[in-house]
């Protein structure tokens, strides 16, 4: 299998995951960019975005993980040869999927106002960010059914058909924000704030209907549902049951960022709200080969090449670690350029500017953790990666962020609390791949 391995093959994979895999930030920058430049209550408005996709992001991706499961366990059955046995598990998982999403979606809704109120948006904040989150959270159930289905794409070892989706989804938010937001002469009146949230909708929508189609002309993996459970479905659980607990590690990491970044004032929020829609677009860039990783670790592992699968390993963290460095060497000469996308308040770029060099700083460190993450999903690893980010989130980050709040930091405080935890996160799984992974090879 070492043409697995290739240069030319992993880029095969990687490239069109970065695309589609930087859709979902690009998607929210757009919202930023445009809403942050509204000619009234801009940085209110900004705020508001920011602590509403902080908050949709730690359900989504919650509840996303079963999209790593579905990959994983696909590509381990494509790996042995076996990918038949596996064909009625995406639809029973996707059910499942779907299910739990309007469970949370209707539970929440009836607090939105406590659940904006506890991350300390008040006022004319508060007020945006229930009109804004009101609209975008039909979307939720939605996007976990394209993530599902991208999971399905890869556990195939296919890439393409997502970016393509993503693309559109893209291509067609933005328009849908400029028309919306500002509105058009004549034809729509400006909506402002609710309307970047319909744009969001519109396009997820737009998502939602395209993977469908796709997945029934471009695979033979059907939708219809067959009874009894498949025996891997008790797997799909497990797995996702402890990414679930992962990922509530991890929006604990970032909700309690925004939460501190709120208490500090308007503009601090909405700057730290800039640096987290960078920091989202770089994670989803270097998550490409991360992505690439989880396809061929899940396919390596079913077929047993423990060779193959650490010298895979070894190539896509170095590629990965390389892109992260050429986008922080773009992010560290051009940051005001790149903070005035999202505002043009003065004040909030001057805060801006002061901290964002820890987070391009933490890049390198940042893509052994992302491109790890992705192998280790791949591999079926959820168990461990599941300790590692709890334990990283209240041993490292957590810990950190109190020392800085007690030292009075700020948002350098929140941002060096984040590189803590993204540092254990990196070296714990470059141990754990050693210690099990390479010793297998030998």
């Amino acid at each position: 299998m070492n043409t697995v391995i290739s240069f030319k093959n992993i880029n095969k994979l990687a490239i069109p995951a970065i695309i589609s895999g930087i859709a979902e930030p690009i998607l929210s920058a757009t919202d930023t960019a445009i809403v942050g430049n509204i000619p009234v209550n801009g940085t209110e408005s900004l705020a508001a975005v920011g602590i509403v996709g902080s908050f949709l992001s730690m359900l989504i991706w919650v509840l996303a993980q079963t999209t790593a499961v579905i990959s994983a366990i696909i590509s381990q059955y494509l790996g042995a040869g076996k990918l038949d046995e596996v064909k009625t598990l995406p639809a029973q998982a996707i059910l499942f999927n779907i299910g739990l999403s309007i469970t949370i979606l209707v539970a929440t809704v009836p607090f939105i106002r406590e659940i904006f109120e506890l991350l300390e948006a008040k006022g004319q904040v508060l007020e945006y960010c229930i009109s804004y989150y009101s609209i975008r959270v039909w979307g939720f159930p939605l996007s976990l059914f394209v993530f599902a289905i991208f999971g399905i794409f890869k556990g195939l070892q296919n890439t393409f058909w997502p970016m393509v989706i993503a693309l559109i989804g893209v291509a067609a938010n933005v328009a849908l924000d400029f028309a919306l937001v500002y509105g058009i002469e004549g034809v729509v009146e400006p909506m402002n704030l609710e309307g970047a949230a319909w744009a969001s909708l519109i396009s997820q929508i737009l998502m939602a209907v395209l993977s469908f189609i796709l997945l029934l002309k471009k695979t033979d993996v059907s939708l219809q549902l067959k009874k009894p459970w498949h025996p891997e479905m008790k797997r799909f659980l497990v797995m996702s049951g402890n990414l679930f607990i992962r990922s509530l590690a991890l929006n604990i990491t970032l909700m309690l960022a925004v939460r501190e970044a709120t208490n500090l004032g308007t503009n601090y929020i909405a700057a730290h709200t800039i640096a987290i829609q960078l920091w989202l677009f770089f994670a989803f860039f270097i998550d490409g080969y991360g992505g690439a990783g989880n396809i061929l670790g899940g396919r390596l592992l079913g077929a047993k090449d423990y060779p193959t699968l650490v010298a895979m390993a070894k190539k896509v963290n170095i590629y990965g670690v390389i892109v992260a460095c050429v986008l922080g060497g773009i992010a560290l000469l051009f940051p005001e350029q790149l903070a005035g996308i999202f505002s043009k308040d003065q004040e909030v770029l001057t805060i801006f500017k002061g901290f964002f060099y820890i987070v391009v700083i933490m890049l390198p460190i940042n893509a052994l953790a992302f491109v790890g993450d992705g192998i280790f999903k791949g591999l079926g690893e959820t168990g461990y990666l599941r300790n590692v980010l709890v334990g990283s989130t209240f041993l490292g980050f957590l810990p950190m962020l109190l020392i800085a709040r007690y030292l009075d930091w700020q948002l350098h405080g929140v941002w060096i609390a984040i590189s803590v935890w993204m540092f254990i996160r990196g070296v714990a799984l470059v141990i754990k791949f050693q210690k099990k992974y390479v010793k297998a090879a030998l």
